[in-house]
């Protein structure tokens, strides 16, 4: 372990921690910990320790081992952390990261509430992971004008007085500042403190940020391992609708079998970041319900919102009007009842004795969302199964959910990923343009580069967005993203193409970047947004970038047949 900067010190052995606090992170993107906001901090501890006085081990566990967000935060709502795993699961696109939990001194910065961040490209302000944080306020509170970052992990040097960060290599300047934010909740629990540097203990060994990521899907990057803060020029951010941003690449997918219908489940998730907090994550091996390439999803309630007669009768209002200005074969095409019937068959026997993965209530009980919703046509006990995939859920639960989408006519198996009919999205309107030019990109010098050009403005959401009505922004638009002119990435240029059509390139929701809300983000599809260099993970040479994008787009149900007449 490098030694701390003189006048700084180590970090505090294991044992018994008095006065303790603990705080919960999530890895991000590069690898790096974000901390939780102070107060979903104090929810997830509460809850965390509350499992543990019941006698729940770390491993797979039942659906109340799970600690919903949006009980923290209402930004929140659709992510779960899933104690048994250690793994936040995004419910309504699968997006899985992991989370971790460190205890620190209570005079620390993480027990005086002292928050350190930096500015990203956008303007906003991006926490450090703890270790940082309370590595400055103790360099800051001895009268240190500047750190080094490296026995942290970082090429980074800081000017703590002109809060100033300068990347060692690059020499790459960031504006950084000092927040106070609500204190991280004390906790009687014992273990090893962390202070300042790299801690040597068994957790921080195997949740370190060069450890391994894990995703839905299998991706490689080339940043160097002294990358600690990303620096990405502002028209080339990547940010996803999950509020992911871009996924690392060149990490290891996961992999397992099914065996039961709960899941036991590792690997990494994703949570947005509003304004006011980081976000979450951690990484590992996975065993559970395998997607089709092999990548696991934890079996999590699916937490919608249960909906009032009110709200029912609002939006039959509101079918009704469309229905005045759209096709209505199209119309009908979409009715939830029609599609529900569609895609699943009802069961004639008695159900399997396991639980529907949407409401977590037994297949041979009612669905736990009839209380919420009323449909003449399915009774709350009903059950079906899928076609392709075979998996069963209450189909009043189905319902519910489908209504809770996009309601574009297709339908995602929350279990394992797979689409029925033709998924759209909520992409807002926009202009896509594409052409050619001889220079080659790093890794491609045998061919030319096709240049992509998205251009999306500013304007108001509609129905399908998060807050309709409301505006949305459009920030580092236009955006110029690359591909190799050669087969495999004009195969890639045609079916984002149709991606782009169906509308599943971009939608609106919350910039893991800047914690903006009701902007304009990427949507799980990635995109290579540098040319000449590889400095933020989204350029080039990746050899294995135009695989792993393809497999993105199947994922969003874009694949080779959608080229064909």
């Amino acid at each position: 372990m490098a030694a701390a900067p003189s006048g700084l010190s180590a970090p505090v052995p294991g044992g018994a921690s008095p006065g303790a606090v603990a705080v919960w992170e999530w890895q991000d993107e590069f690898g790096k910990w974000r901390p939780y906001q102070g107060s979903v901090c104090s929810y997830i501890e509460q809850s965390f320790q509350a499992s543990q006085q019941k006698g729940k081990r770390l491993g797979p566990g039942p659906a109340n081992n799970s600690i919903p967000l949006g009980h923290a935060d209402a930004m929140l709502a659709p992510y779960v952390i899933d104690i048994s795993s250690l793994m936040q699961f995004r419910q309504d696109t699968g997006t899985m990261r992991a989370v971790r939990r460190h205890l620190f001194p209570q005079d620390s910065a993480a027990g005086q509430g002292v928050i350190w961040e930096w500015q990203n490209d956008e303007g906003g302000w991006s926490p450090y992971e703890m270790n940082v944080c309370v590595f400055l306020e103790q360099a800051y509170s001895s009268g240190h004008q500047h750190v080094d970052l490296g026995p942290l992990g970082y090429n980074y040097d800081i000017n703590l007085i002109s809060q100033v960060q300068t990347n060692k290599t690059t020499l790459y300047r960031r504006s950084i500042q000092r927040r106070l934010d609500t204190p991280y909740p004390v906790t009687a629990a014992t273990g090893p403190l962390h202070t300042s540097t790299a801690c040597s203990c068994q957790q921080c060994l195997l949740n370190s940020g060069t450890g391994p990521i894990t995703t839905r899907y299998r991706h490689s990057i080339n940043l160097p391992s002294s990358s600690g803060v990303p620096q990405v020029s502002s028209r080339t951010t990547a940010v996803s609708s999950s509020g992911l941003g871009f996924v690392p690449y060149n990490k290891p997918a996961l992999s397992g079998s099914r065996s039961t219908s709960r899941l036991n489940t590792l690997g990494a998730w994703a949570l947005p970041q509003p304004a006011s907090m980081g976000g979450p994550s951690t990484g590992g091996p996975s065993t559970g319900q395998p997607i089709s390439n092999g990548v696991s999803v934890p079996n999590l309630p699916v937490a919608m919102p249960k909906s009032s007669k009110v709200n029912q009768a609002l939006a039959g209002w509101w079918k009704s009007l469309m229905a005045t200005v759209m096709d209505p074969a199209a119309a009908a095409s979409t009715e939830p009842e029609l599609v529900v019937s569609k895609y699943l068959e009802e069961l004639q026997d008695a159900p399997p004795d396991e639980d529907c993965i949407i409401c977590m209530e037994k297949l041979a009980s009612p669905s736990g969302y009839s209380d919420a919703y009323e449909c003449k046509t399915i009774r709350p006990e009903t059950v079906g199964r899928l076609a392709k995939c075979q998996h069963t859920f209450h189909l009043l639960c189905v319902l519910a959910m489908y209504t809770n989408g996009n309601k574009d006519g297709s339908l995602q198996c929350p279990s394992c990923k797979a689409i029925y009919g033709e998924k759209t999205g909520t992409q807002p309107k926009g202009k896509m343009e594409v052409s050619t030019f001889p220079r080659s990109l790093p890794g491609h010098e045998d061919c030319g580069t096709i240049k992509i050009v998205y251009h999306i403005s500013r304007g108001i959401q509609g129905p399908e967005h998060p807050n309709p009505g409301m505006p949305y922004t459009a920030r580092g638009f236009p955006r110029y993203c690359y591909l190799p002119d050669n087969e495999k990435g004009k195969k890639v240029l045609e079916l984002l193409k149709v991606a782009w059509k169906r509308r599943l390139i971009f939608t609106v929701g919350t910039s893991s970047t800047t914690g903006e809300s009701n902007t304009v983000v990427w949507n799980e599809i990635h995109h290579k947004t540098e040319m000449d260099s590889n400095l933020s993970g989204h350029g080039y040479p990746d050899p294995n970038y135009l695989d792993n994008v393809l497999a993105e787009l199947a994922a969003q149900g874009v694949t080779e047949d959608c080229l064909r007449p």
